[in-house]
């Protein structure tokens, strides 16, 4: 549902490239959208998204539409009884995301955030060193996530009636990311969005979390920002980087770095496509059920970000 670049870039090749998936057909507003799509993906053209979800042959929909978009059509999607797998983020707000999840327990589907980052093994790698008490004791995870100003000025993550800004986006992978290290019990601290002048959506900015244990996380993000795409965790007795921790592709060995007293070891972890991997995902919570995880996973990532906002928005 959309004709995102994403769509056109990754994930529709990867859906054709599984075969728990079966592509029957794009849609958009425009059936010339919709037609080039279709001729490039050997499937149906369907003008309109009320028209994709009265079709009966199909079970899941893919939707990257901008997330200002996202309640009103997961709401109807999840009415005409279709799974499905969204861009992050899910939601404006926390109590959109409760009025999601709460419509998808009442129809028993699955409604999943593509935050595909977490399916890259790179992470287990990352776990495994701290288990082995390589860095002692977590004292503090640290995260940015930024990237230069889009070339296009019409972009909708400029657009705030559209869901936009770098909250909803580059910042919500950092909160997610921290939530893998430290847990579901966050809390937001203190938390600081910068609208610059001639933006109606907030560019850049940062946030500061806690967990039960004490353990910190300090998040930077935005859209006007040098490029920086990592992690680290500091310990007692060293630290971990992960240089590229959002967006590797497919055929790069990401970076990590472990650093010690008088000791740096660096490792270029293996390849691994995040795409498919939580592609793959979904279609075993759809063939499995127990949809209860993703819905918890959506409804604390969306409380966080909420948090943010509150403290954010001065």
């Amino acid at each position: 549902m959309g004709c995102a670049n994403i769509a056109k870039r990754t994930v529709i090749p990867t859906i054709k490239s599984l075969d728990a998936y079966e592509l029957v057909a794009i849609s958009s507003r425009t059936p010339e959208k919709a037609q080039e799509f279709a001729q490039l993906f050997n499937c149906e053209a369907i003008t309109g998204y009320e028209n994709l979800l009265t079709r009966d042959d199909i079970d899941v929909v893919y939707m990257p539409l901008p997330t200002g978009l996202h309640e009103e059509w997961v709401l109807k999607t999840l009415d005409a009884g279709k799974h499905i797998l969204i861009e992050k983020s899910l939601a404006e707000n926390y109590t959109s995301a409760q009025k999601m999840v709460e419509k998808a327990k009442a129809k028993q589907l699955l409604i999943m955030e593509d935050f595909m980052f977490l399916y890259h093994s790179q992470h287990q790698f990352v776990k495994d060193l701290v288990a082995k008490g390589e860095i002692g004791e977590l004292r503090c995870f640290r995260s940015s996530f930024g990237f230069p100003p889009f070339r296009d000025e019409g972009n909708f993550r400029y657009n705030k009636s559209l869901g936009g800004g770098a909250l909803l986006d580059a910042a919500a992978y950092t909160v997610r990311a921290s939530q893998l290290f430290l847990g579901d019990d966050l809390t937001v601290g203190a938390a600081q969005l910068n609208i610059t002048e001639g933006k109606e959506v907030d560019i850049f900015g940062g946030a500061f979390l806690t967990n039960s244990a004490g353990v910190v996380a300090e998040l930077a993000f935005g859209f006007d920002n040098y490029y920086q795409c990592n992690y680290e965790l500091w310990g007692s007795k060293g630290k971990i980087i992960a240089h590229k921790s959002f967006t590797p592709r497919s055929h790069e060995k990401p970076l990590i770095t472990l650093e010690k007293q008088d000791l740096k070891q660096q490792f270029n972890v293996k390849q691994d496509d995040h795409f498919k991997n939580i592609l793959t995902e979904f279609a075993k919570c759809v063939r499995e059920g127990g949809f209860e995880s993703k819905y918890r996973e959506i409804l604390n990532q969306s409380r966080l970000l909420q948090a943010v906002r509150d403290k954010g928005i001065k």
